[in-house]
């Protein structure tokens, strides 16, 4: 079985084609977990495509995509539920699937914080369930809330729900005012077994495994149903708090055990990542036997005050980590390969695959990469799977663990028919006909065509109405699919004309299929709402290559209007200039992101577009992130040189949550330069520009920490 082309052997042109494909199966895989309750792939197939996304981010952060998954929690809330917005985020969680990467987990949290290896660092580790996350609210020891995770932010409102469940005390003695309770609702291999006996005898649905059902039930609109579905709960988590549970993890579950809530009592305490990998190691062992789902084992550090000062990353915490379980792989047949065209105009194949079950999950589609993968070779022409290339109509190897899931990862050549033939990739574009061009180095097929192609163009309007950017209700994937098809709208400037275009719109509108008058109505409401909108959200919308949503926000917080922002596009020349210098200073700016974005505005008919959009926004101006209340809030800071009380990583984190933007070069425009031991050349020009240089102590001291 050939390998897949190490994150680190990748070319730029290759690791941009990846995250590409990788981008478009965790969304297909998020809608189906989290909304549809009918998974595609497993929670280890899922957990390795993010662990693939992120290694290629990390090495390559200027190709961060606008839809990358490590930006992502969740799906968005179903319809039928009232939403509920999170006072705390529920985050997920990075993922170890090596002894060896538990132990880098362990040197990262010790390089943040500045530990050496001598000092003493405590870890919990606890089964990781493989339900659905759950966050209760108590007020004054009563349960007046519980919400899904939802994608993090927002979730759904299914308080009534949670009430019949016997695990979830609906009353609590002795807890803080006001508690926010965290943990998965789950179902025991017993009762899913009698759960699907009784559906099956009554003729109802059954259910592929528990996660399934234990979601699908807790997600009823009838709560008698979730009453009658013997669901559980443990709690691992809080969020919300008016006071401290404990002054450690393992001191914190141990006051939820006491407060009424059924907490894993495998849960340990470790000392250091050789009993974490022991305890996985048996947990491992008992995982047959323990009566319900799980997919890994959860390290936490332990003390929560090393927690506080460790933090978040954008949507993972700093402090602990999921050690997941191998997966699984199934042999099945390729009945078609199907080439899907993307926003950038890249050719990326398809596998239909006979619908086949790998580990629980029924698979029926897989990635097939790009034209060399199917050939049987790597992007320097040499061999993978010894040669074998892939065939329509072969028996293939789906390979569901390691660095993309799902993949083909082998072919049965004793399988293969007698009429197979070559896969020959397609030379012209499948939807406009336009030249689909392979450039030297590049891994990846583009379509020529531009706006002119179809599915670049609806790609590009999908993008604009997502979730993350203009977000209208009623207007999504399939509203913009037919209106483009119809004609209606070519680009988004054609969105907000709408309603002139066609009067009051409703005439046309309200004898389509699928709409009426009120439907009607309420979508050119919500079209007017939407012209007022945030700067990143703008930023983000425009669909600019390699700017991604935390790109877009840290625009927006360097540039704070959209005047600011457009003056800086339109007049910065690559490579040269204070303009280019402080587009590049913005710390997780890379020069490649800031020549795509001058690119962006200086070609003439995209600038024409983009400016015809803007003619109909009322444009919000960016506040500054965090405490606008410090006294670097609003201010330019740079660190340099080497930091002794705490880590530059930390600093920069403490820096940010104060509310002040962090560059990595020196400007006329910096407030506040920090400089430890060892500051060299930034320390010199500051001084040359008349900055502000003040030590690590007194840095400190400003911001009342440590």
């Amino acid at each position: 079985m050939g390998a897949e082309t190490p994150v680190d052997d990748l070319t730029e042109a290759e690791a941009r084609k990846e995250l590409a494909r990788l981008a478009a199966l965790l969304a297909a895989a998020n809608r189906a977990y989290h909304a549809d309750d009918a998974p595609q792939i497993s929670d280890a197939e899922y957990d390795a495509l993010k662990r693939r996304n992120s290694a290629i981010e990390a090495r390559w952060p200027d190709l961060k995509r606008a839809d990358s998954a490590s930006e992502q929690i969740g799906a968005a809330p179903a319809d039928g539920f009232a939403k509920v917005a999170h006072e705390m985020r529920m985050l997920s969680l990075g993922n170890a699937f090596s002894d060896d990467e538990v132990r880098e987990f362990d040197q990262r949290v010790r390089k943040y914080l500045g530990l050496d290896g001598d000092q003493a660092l405590l870890f919990t580790a606890e089964p990781k369930i493989d339900g659905l996350s759950l966050s209760l609210r108590y007020e004054r020891g009563e349960l007046v809330q519980a919400a899904t995770r939802g994608d993090g932010a927002v979730g759904e409102n299914v308080t009534a729900n949670a009430r019949t469940i016997s695990d979830i005390p609906t009353r609590l003695r002795g807890a803080p005012d006001l508690l926010e309770v965290r943990g998965e609702v789950y179902m025991s291999h017993a009762d899913f077994q009698a759960l699907n006996e009784r559906q099956a005898a009554r003729g109802g649905k059954t259910f592929a495994n528990p996660r399934n059902a234990a979601a699908g039930s807790l997600r009823q609109l009838d709560p008698t149903i979730t009453q009658n579905r013997p669901l559980r709960f443990f709690a691992y988590a809080w969020g919300a708090l008016s006071a401290p549970l404990a002054q450690t993890q393992m001191g914190a579950i141990e006051r939820l055990g006491a407060l009424g809530f059924q907490t894993n009592p495998l849960t340990t305490l470790c000392r250091g990542p050789d009993e974490m990998i022991a305890t996985y190691k048996r947990i491992e062992a008992a995982r047959a036997t323990l009566g319900y789902d799980i997919d890994g084992v959860v390290y936490k550090v332990n003390d929560l005050e090393l927690q506080r000062r460790l933090g978040f990353r954008s949507t993972t915490p700093r402090w602990a980590i999921a050690h997941k379980f191998a997966a699984e792989l199934a042999w099945t047949r390729l009945e078609a390969i199907d080439i899907q065209v993307g926003r950038t105009g890249a050719l990326s194949p398809v596998a239909r695959l006979l619908p086949v079950t790998v580990g629980g999950v029924v698979v029926s589609n897989a990635t097939l990469h790009n034209e060399d993968y199917i050939a049987g070779r790597d992007a320097n022409g040499n061999p993978i799977r010894e040669g074998r290339d892939i065939r329509v109509g072969d028996w293939v190897q789906v390979y569901r663990a390691g660095d993309v899931i799902p993949k083909i990862a082998d072919v049965d050549l004793s399988r293969r028919p007698d009429d197979a033939v070559p896969y020959v990739f397609p030379t012209r574009c499948p939807e406009c006909g336009s030249d689909a061009v392979r450039e030297e180095g590049d891994a990846v097929r583009r379509c020529t065509g531009g706006m002119i192609c179809p599915a670049q163009a609806v790609e590009k309007l999908k993008h604009f109405v997502s979730r993350a950017a203009f977000d209208i209700d009623g207007l999504g994937a399939k509203q913009v699919e037919q209106f483009y098809k119809d004609g209606w709208i070519r680009e988004p400037a054609d969105i907000f004309t709408l309603k002139e275009r066609f009067g009051t719109g409703l005439q046309q509108l309200k004898n389509r299929e699928g709409w009426g008058e009120r439907s009607a109505a309420k979508l050119f409401e919500a079209i007017d709402a939407s012209r007022r909108v945030g700067l990143n959200r703008l930023i983000f919308a425009l669909g600019i290559r390699h700017v991604g949503e935390s790109a877009s926000a840290l625009l927006a917080a360097h540039y704070q209007s959209w005047q600011a922002f457009e003056h800086a596009m339109t007049h910065a020349a690559p490579g040269e200039g204070e303009a280019w210098e402080e587009l590049i200073g913005i710390d997780g700016i890379g020069a490649v992101m800031a020549r795509s974005l001058l690119n962006a505005f200086a070609q003439e008919a995209e600038r024409a577009s983009i400016d015809r959009l803007v003619a109909h926004l009322d444009i919000q101006e960016a506040t500054p992130r965090g405490d606008v209340q410090s006294p670097v809030a609003g201010k330019t800071l740079v660190f340099t040189g080497t930091l002794e009380k705490m880590t530059r990583a930390e600093a920069k984190a403490r820096a940010e949550a104060l509310g002040a933007k962090v560059s990595g070069s020196v400007s006329g425009k910096t407030d506040l330069l920090v400089a430890g031991p060892g500051a060299g050349s930034k320390a010199k020009k500051a001084a040359d520009l008349g900055v502000e240089v003040i030590d690590e102590d007194a840095w400190i001291e400003l911001i009342g920490a440590i």
